[in-house]
């Protein structure tokens, strides 16, 4: 299997590789690179170190005219004639036909053209009703060369140059779009512009264009005649000397816990519970005392004696 693969990899088609080298002319068509090429050829210069790149490549499709029955008939007749002379030719020559064959095969061949033209461009149901040629064109054509090799190229280009040939075009320059300007709601109003440096009296990292805002007195601070002895409550002035009052700190929020949320909720179903029994084993023994009076009532009234009743017959 070992011998087989350098079989293998010369078979294999170049896989597409960047091109390498140093740009020696551009031309904008294929024709003008071709011929530049073709003199340094006929100089003697090593041309496989040369290498034609198309920039910008488009896809041209060229309207050749329009499409109508008549001409697909006429090009099916012509393209099955021939395909019948081909067959026709193949019986005359393999076989024991005479020479009239060869027309009848062309006959044959033209009309079986003509109709499966007809019939396919029938079923286009008339989308494509012309005809055009499609090539691919690059916008502009590069001619490289190897790092090595490309002073001797270019006086060469040079000396076709002079000569009446094709003359290398300038690069052409990579024009930046600039960016569009992005639009901001009217609603936003616009900051006016600052000043490089704060008026004079101005401190710094304060807004520039508003006045200077005094820092309001520390508790603990002398006050100022004319102005509140404690920040935020205007009204009496402070008096010299004298240091500002200080706010009292809110008294702290007292209740009972959790746990004792729970231990006061069991002790109330305790007592509950207790007191249900209590009310209980009283309705008990209401009904038993009542019971017990019930009976003592009744014992005497079944021992008493009864009366001895004679028959006034006997």
């Amino acid at each position: 299997m070992s011998n087989l693969s350098p079989l293998r990899a010369q078979s294999q088609p170049g896989l597409p590789t960047p091109p390498r080298g140093d740009t020696i002319a551009q031309y904008a068509t294929y024709a003008e690179a071709q011929r530049a090429v073709d003199y340094l050829s006929d100089n003697h210069f090593p041309v496989q170190a040369v290498t034609i790149v198309g920039v910008d490549l488009q896809m041209v499709e060229r309207v050749t005219g329009r499409l109508t029955y008549s001409r697909v008939a006429v090009a099916g007749l012509f393209s099955g004639a021939w395909f019948g002379l081909f067959v026709g030719l193949l019986i005359l020559l393999f076989g024991t036909a005479e020479g009239a064959s060869l027309f009848a095969a062309m006959l044959i061949g033209a009309a079986f053209g003509g109709l499966f033209g007809l019939i396919s461009y029938a079923f286009t149901g008339g989308r494509r009703d012309f005809t055009s040629t499609s090539q691919i064109v690059a916008g502009e054509y590069r001619v490289l060369c190897l790092t090595e090799q490309a002073g001797p190229a270019r006086q060469l280009l040079n000396k076709l140059a002079d000569e009446g040939g094709p003359r290398s075009q300038p690069a052409r320059p990579v024009t930046n779009v600039p960016p569009a300007p992005q639009s901001y709601p009217q609603s936003y109003p616009q900051q006016p512009p600052y000043p490089q440096q704060p008026p004079q009296g101005q401190p710094w990292g304060q807004p520039w264009g508003q006045p200077p805002v005094s820092p309001p007195p520390q508790p603990g601070q002398p006050g100022q005649y004319g102005q509140p002895g404690q920040f935020g409550q205007p009204g009496q002035p402070g008096q010299y000397g004298q240091p500002a009052p200080q706010e009292q700190p809110p008294p702290p929020v007292s209740g009972p816990t959790y746990s004792e949320m729970i231990d006061r909720k069991k002790a109330e179903e305790r007592e509950a519970a207790e007191r249900e029994a209590a009310e209980k084993h009283r309705r008990q023994q209401t009904e038993r005392e009542a019971t017990e009076q019930h009976a003592t009532q009744e014992q005497p009234q079944a021992t008493q004696p009864q009366p001895i009743q004679h028959d006034p017959e006997q």
